[in-house]
């Protein structure tokens, strides 16, 4: 490559870069459809067959998906609205306890001196601060009533998402040999071969570590709710959504069980009963989960993945933590590859 070419393709990236960040707020709904695209092409390839042509395939697939969709919206809203309102009666008693309990040992350890906040004022601050949060929230909806453009742009991202995502089902091989053409001949191969693997260590990935989530989340529920914790759905899936970052989710859970657990049933045998369905359920992840179903050979160091979600998230935002284990598993690849190239080369070798 000369440097004519390299100022060509310097130039070309640029401005890819500059167009996609002018567009990013209409490129959306063509990246969500695109994931969803990614996640259920192998889905539309196993139902693909002689007597079965792609389109029925896509159609089969948004049918199961939107069904399951639905029952577990219907299974769950009713349940975690339960939970919330379980967790608006225990709120009170933690008050409460932060004020005749907690506040005045804090004050004794630290020789902190001076009149400790009355818990009517802590429960006065708390609704004030509600009843912000509530006139935030009318506004809010008040600006987004006023502004029919913006109701519109939300709908039209609704109903584009699932038909932009139905073509890309399609015509996704289409699609992929399309873009295979598109790279230079001496690159071809290798390129292939790079995508194949991220391809497969992403697929495995992002598979088994869906699958460990969902595990802990119904091991967490379970064991809190033969407890009897009021809480136990709320804080077994909430621990367990969290727990793609190692021992999150176990310091999560452990941390709003045990409080559950002490101000429902004033008693520390309950919170040691909490904390030890953690403990098991973090044995289990460790020893049986992980393993089997992520596997050691595509599996992030618990550095690598901590350093990775912060990175995300400092970048990116939320967004940047959701794509920021895809994205450092894709990563992984491409430098298993350099290091081998590193090995064989000239500044590797005597």
């Amino acid at each position: 490559m000369n440097d004519s070419q390299r100022w060509l393709l310097l130039a070309g990236t640029a401005a890819v870069g500059g167009l996609l960040y002018l567009l990013a707020p209409v490129l959306i709904p063509f990246a969500v459809a695109g994931l969803l695209g990614y996640l259920g092409d192998p889905l539309v390839d196993r139902l693909e067959g002689p007597r079965v042509p792609r389109s029925l395939a896509v159609v089969c697939v948004f049918v199961i998906f939107g069904t399951l969709g639905l029952l577990l919206v219907l299974f769950l809203v009713p349940l975690l609205q339960q939970q919330i309102l379980s967790f608006l009666r225990l709120l009170p008693a933690c008050l409460e306890w932060t004020q005749t309990y907690l506040l005045p040992r804090l004050s004794e350890m630290l020789g902190i001196e001076g009149e400790l906040p009355e818990i009517d004022t802590l429960r006065q601050a708390l609704t004030q601060n509600w009843q912000k949060a509530g006139g935030f929230a009318l506004n809010l909806v008040a600006e987004i009533s006023q502004s029919g453009m913006m109701i519109l742009a939300w709908i039209g991202n609704l109903v584009l998402i699932p038909v932009l995502t139905f073509y890309l089902l399609r015509d996704w091989d289409v699609l992929m040999q399309h873009l295979r053409e598109l790279l230079p001949r001496h690159v071809e191969p290798r390129m292939v071969v790079l995508a194949g693997e991220v391809d497969k260590v992403l697929a495995e990935f992002m598979r088994g570590q869906l699958l460990v989530m969902v595990a802990l989340a119904v091991i967490y529920s379970a064991g809190l709710s033969l407890l009897g914790l009021e809480l136990a759905l709320l804080i077994g899936i909430t621990a367990g959504l969290v727990s793609f970052v190692p021992y999150l989710g176990l310091m999560v859970g452990l941390t709003f069980a045990s409080i559950a657990a002490f101000f429902q049933f004033h008693a520390l045998e309950p919170v040691l009963l909490a904390g030890l369905v953690f403990v098991v359920g973090q044995l289990v992840e460790g020893m049986f989960l992980t393993p089997r179903l992520v596997g050691e050979r595509i599996g992030l160091h618990p550095v690598a993945v901590l350093f990775a979600v912060l990175a995300g998230g400092q970048l990116f935002g939320f967004i940047g933590i959701l794509l920021a284990l895809p994205v450092a598993a894709a990563i992984m690849v491409l430098l298993v590859h350099l290091h081998s190239a590193y090995r064989e080369s000239d500044y590797y070798q005597p």
